[in-house]
């Protein structure tokens, strides 16, 4: 089956029309330094880790990013302490949100629990083998992190 588009000419097949218009996920991983951000594939099978970028210009890369890619939901990490309250960061990640509401009003938020992302991220790069100087890569860091947090999210749903 073939979607003929009138523009160009060109059939396209359905599933192919279906990929173009999936959307990804995003997870962020604020920090007040820095955020890790990681992305799905368009059919939401794979979290990859995206990039790092500095939390003062995390609003332009994404109004970059998303002016490219569709992005239908943003996984935000909600800071928690062991015993569930909010721990110190959690101010600052609450404005992060109110903005990121104001600016992409379109993309849903759903809030993801990040207490061992940070633990786990730091594991993940032991037992890839990384040599210790790559793993105090702070920024590195921050985007397995968020891929652990996307990925978890995807084993879920």
């Amino acid at each position: 089956m073939v979607w003929f588009n009138q523009k160009t000419g060109v059939n396209i097949p359905i599933f192919a029309v279906y990929l173009i218009n999936m959307s990804r996920i995003i997870a962020i991983d604020y920090g007040k330094k820095r955020t890790g951000l990681a992305v799905t594939d368009p059919l939401r099978i794979i979290a990859s880790g995206l990039q790092t970028v500095e939390s003062d210009e995390v609003f332009v890369f994404l109004t970059e990013y998303f002016s490219k890619e569709k992005v239908e939901i943003a996984l935000i990490g909600e800071p928690l302490q062991m015993d569930g309250t909010p721990s110190e960061s959690t101010e600052i990640i609450e404005k992060f949100v109110e903005r990121f509401k104001t600016e992409f009003p379109d993309i849903k938020i759903e809030r993801v629990d990040e207490r061992f992302t940070s633990k786990m991220a730091s594991r993940t790069l032991i037992d890839s083998g990384l040599k210790k100087k790559k793993r105090q890569d702070k920024a590195l860091l921050d985007e397995v992190s968020a891929t652990i947090m996307l990925q978890d999210y995807l084993n879920r749903f």
